[in-house]
């Protein structure tokens, strides 16, 4: 039940905008904890996730995820235009501004 309460109050306050965790480095808010100790990292240069492949650190886990998809064949993100295949979305995304003529690289 305490669980739930607290989840609670974090939830309102995605919707309120209430940030009461800050950086001391350079003031930026958060509304939760754990979002400032992963933002603190890009001020520590601290990168705990280590790629058990190539060895790459990264201060986030979900690039990490995205970064071993690099040594896989698997290329998930499809273009629903043309049909090429890219290993991250953010791939994707660059290659549909070719679709709209407009350059890849902006």
């Amino acid at each position: 039940r305490l669980e739930y309460r607290s989840k609670m109050r974090y939830h309102r306050r995605s919707h309120t905008g209430e940030k009461l965790h800050s950086c001391k480095t350079c003031g930026k808010t958060f509304t939760q904890r754990g979002h400032l100790l992963c933002h603190i990292r890009i001020h520590t240069g601290e990168k705990p996730f280590s790629c058990k492949t190539c060895g790459k650190s990264f201060n986030q886990t979900e690039i990490l995820n995205v970064h071993m998809k690099t040594h896989t064949y698997q290329k998930p993100c499809i273009c629903s235009i043309c049909g090429k295949e890219f290993k991250a979305t953010s791939a994707l995304m660059r290659h549909m501004r070719t679709h709209a003529g407009e350059s890849p690289y902006l």
